[in-house]
């Protein structure tokens, strides 16, 4: 099968097109004909050799969590699927090897769920790793309907889910971006803020009793702004920072597979309550591209690799 493969940490050059044997599928996975996989920030790092300390590596690696395709292999007693299934999810494994920049991936079922019927495959491997962050994040910190949510980077991956799940759940949305993304932001139901110096008081002045729960997915000061103006009995969560647990008494969240949260995902995306945004798509071989992208910063929708 054809797949994207590195053989060392590095930058987007180490990314290479290259010809790799069909995965074996274990008793409790299936085998995924990959129509569509994602870019995430963590896969630049895992390819940088950033999360080392924490992930083994074994190389050749094939990169990428995020899936979008069709089962065509059923292990031996994977009986959620059958052969033809739409699925899509996010297939992150004990080590880091065989992902899912390739023709085919082995996919534990732990990993998976039915694509939404109202998405391409295209936008479905968009979902899985960001929609997740933010789905998490958001029932950790327990956002319930009347409360005031601050979500920092708001028009980025993971922030523009967070904002229309939290709408979806009754929250009134605060969310940071640059100014050519509040437009954007309103679309989604937030009310936007210029993130930089003086944030605090420019959230103050729409939340002058404070916020219920702030959602840090940028890092930087966003904790520390976070937690000048949360309100009494307040909640911060973070995905960057573990400040916001060790020093605030909130959460520090990595996200993790989960079935039921990419079933609840997609019953809000198949329900119209969230919209999924894809800002370039490349063609499998050009994943180094799709990589560069991802790591410019630039990108306000998902970067996808179409296999």
């Amino acid at each position: 099968m054809r797949a994207i493969t590195y053989s060392r940490f590095g930058g987007a050059d180490v990314l290479e097109l290259t010809d790799q044997p069909t995965p074996k599928v274990a008793p409790d996975s299936v085998l995924v004909r990959v129509r569509a996989a994602s870019v995430n920030p963590v896969d630049w790092k895992v390819r940088g050799g950033y999360l080392d300390a924490i992930l083994d590596t074994h190389f050749p690696a094939v990169p990428g969590w995020d899936v979008a395709g069709v089962v065509e292999q059923v292990g031996l007693d994977a009986t959620e699927y059958a052969v033809g299934d739409e699925v899509y999810g996010y297939v992150r494994k004990d080590v880091v090897q065989g992902g899912t920049f390739a023709e085919l991936v082995a996919a534990p079922v732990r990993t998976l769920a039915r694509k939404p019927a109202s998405l391409t495959f295209e936008e479905a491997a968009a979902v899985p790793l960001a929609g997740l962050t933010a789905y998490q994040t958001i029932r950790r910190a327990g956002v319930h309907e009347g409360q005031t949510v601050l979500v920092h980077a708001a028009a980025g991956g993971v922030g523009a889910f967070a904002v229309q799940i939290a709408r979806a759940l009754g929250a009134r949305v605060l969310g940071t971006a640059s100014e050519r993304n509040h437009d954007f932001l309103r679309g989604l139901g937030a009310e936007p803020l210029t993130y930089g110096d003086g944030l605090a008081d420019r959230v103050r002045a729409l939340a002058p009793d404070g916020v219920d729960v702030a959602l840090d997915y940028v890092g930087g000061d966003a904790v520390a702004t976070s937690a000048a103006v949360l309100a009494d009995g307040g909640t911060i969560a973070s995905v960057v920072d573990d400040a916001a647990r060790d020093d605030h008494g909130g959460h520090y969240v990595w996200v993790r597979p989960s079935v039921a949260d990419l079933e609840a995902l997609a019953a809000l995306i198949d329900a119209g309550k969230v919209a999924v945004e894809v800002d370039q798509v490349f063609d499998l071989a050009d994943a180094a591209d799709a990589h560069r992208a991802n790591e410019s910063g630039h990108t306000r929708g998902k970067v996808v690799v179409r296999v």
